[in-house]
């Protein structure tokens, strides 16, 4: 076993400072301008004064997407020249909030969501207040203006038929809808898009660049057309395609601002990228600790992205299922729970302006969004982080709202107050497809608005010089074609860095 009692730890700043950037109003205005683009794009396409079959707008984590979209289905349905329109995504759990959102906005009997039998009961109540639900085309209301669904629903055989005989064409006289909507586009791969784009003659993608796709990526059989791969997500094959408009949003609403040269990190192409929380919009009030711990989580509580390196711990079963490391995780989230925290954040209104409030969470309280998720790459790691987290709860009485374990995967879209994170190349002795993804480190770094603390053994930066190359990058990632040794290395000059030698104890 390990001890941390006599476990020291220094930290060195980042090699990446911030650089300038705009807070607020000024910079949520920079999304406002490319959302109203996007929208004189989209109601053009719809009167037929441009001639248009696709409408992308690519997204950084936390860039406040959903509110965009659900904002460009608002003004598609009050256009003259459409009747309906139908929004997908690839997850069930992805629509939920935005049949819930649309149907406050547009009216209950004018919103339908439409998932498969076997899901029904998995549909929240809210979304049964503002939504007619329904998993039948015969039971779909008359009224219905937008249908909401999977692609794998909307995308079954003999869907787009059973539309048809339901409804009839929309105002372009052929296709079911006119236009369709797609939520986390980069996720959606080209073999089930393929299934649905002929329900619509425009379609609108809207999704983060960094996310992973839903299933990984395999060799292109397609060589014949280098820009199709049918495992790879869909919108990648209209870059430069004259049917489409493409544009960014360049602010984000997520992270604190000392994150801000972490995410710029993830797309460095990009000619801005500035976040609507300002310094000292986002706080984290820590209880009394001592030793290590209170090191380490005083230097998360500034918001500066933190990378911990632990050495002296025993062997692990493998690179990525490391379950002495996932103890020491343990160890340090028992101390901040026996201590109690608080996470203060800024409430601003729809244009980026603080409204004067101040939100307070803390464990216990039922806060909105999850205040640590514990995140690990692969399902054995994940398992053990669980077991861990099962035991904090046990020890603090807290509730899943208060801490909870899952793969960096499956954490996609969602949003949480502390991040802690197992490095996807703890351990590793390569480079490979799945431990270098980008999307994967993209996702375990771009959850949190308050905190970030990823763990790893020693020697990340020896390795990234030593391990072989591999070739390209992984698909999906954001401009220029950087190795995947290049791309690590740049996130970790935005880590505030530190090491831990901890000690054999007596058993």
């Amino acid at each position: 076993m390990t001890s941390t009692e006599d476990a020291t730890v220094a930290f060195t700043a980042p090699r990446i400072a911030g650089g300038g950037s705009v807070h607020h109003a000024r910079a949520a205005a920079h999304n406002a301008a490319v959302a109203q683009q996007a929208s004189g794009q989209l109601l053009d396409a719809v009167s037929a004064s441009v001639e248009l079959e696709r409408i992308l707008l690519k997204a950084a984590a936390g860039a406040g997407k959903s509110y965009v979209l659900k904002q460009l289905v608002a003004d598609a349905v009050a256009h003259r020249r459409c009747v309906r329109v139908a929004v997908i995504a690839f997850q069930n759990r992805q629509l939920w909030p935005i049949a819930e959102s649309l149907g406050q906005r547009l009216g209950k009997k004018r919103v339908c969501l439409y998932p498969a039998k076997d899901r029904y009961n998995d549909v929240p109540d809210a979304v049964h207040a503002h939504a007619e639900v329904v998993t039948s085309a015969s039971a779909i209301p008359d009224d219905c203006i937008v249908l909401i669904a999977t692609s794998h629903k909307l995308g079954a055989f003999g869907e787009r038929r059973r539309l048809l005989e339901r409804f009839g064409p929309g105002a372009n006289g052929e296709a079911p809808f006119d236009v369709l909507f797609v939520d986390e586009a980069w996720q959606l791969p080209n073999h089930l898009f393929d299934k649905v784009v002929s329900v619509a003659p425009l379609t609108v993608g809207v999704g983060d660049v960094g996310q992973l796709p839903p299933l990984e990526i395999g060799s292109n059989p397609w060589r014949g057309d280098p820009r199709y791969n049918p495992y790879r997500a869909w919108p990648t094959g209209y870059d430069a395609d004259a049917e489409t408009w493409a544009a960014e949003l360049p602010t984000v609403w997520r992270p604190a601002a000392e994150q801000l040269p972490l995410w710029r990190a993830f797309y460095p192409e990009w000619g801005e990228l500035d976040c609507v929380a300002a310094p000292g919009d986002r706080a984290m009030t820590l209880g009394a600790m001592t030793g290590l711990a209170a090191v380490v989580w005083n230097e998360v509580a500034t918001g500066r992205p933190v990378l911990l390196e632990v050495d002296g711990l025993t062997e692990a079963e493998a690179p990525d299922v490391d379950l002495p490391l996932v103890t020491f995780v343990e160890e340090l989230l028992d101390a901040l729970f026996a201590a109690g925290f608080l996470l203060r954040t800024t409430r601003y209104d729809d244009t980026g302006s603080p409204t004067g409030d101040v939100v307070e969470a803390s464990p216990g309280a039922d806060p909105a969004d999850p205040l640590v998720a514990f995140l690990a790459t692969r399902n054995q790691a994940v398992d053990d982080a669980a077991e861990a987290v099962e035991r904090l709860r046990g020890t603090h009485g807290l509730t899943e709202r208060d801490v909870l374990a899952s793969t960096v995967d499956s954490w996609q879209g969602q949003t949480n107050g502390i991040t802690v994170a197992i490095h996807p190349l703890t351990g590793a002795a390569q480079l490979d497809e799945f431990n270098s993804a980008f999307g994967r480190l993209a996702v375990a770094c771009t959850r949190a608005t308050h905190g970030l603390l990823v763990v790893s053994r020693p020697g990340l930066d020896a390795f990234l010089v030593e391990a072989p190359a591999r070739p390209g990058t992984p698909f999906g990632e954001p401009g220029n074609r950087h190795l995947p040794r290049q791309t690590h290395q740049r996130i970790l000059d935005t880590f505030t860095r530190g090491s831990v030698s901890l000690t054999a104890s007596a058993t």
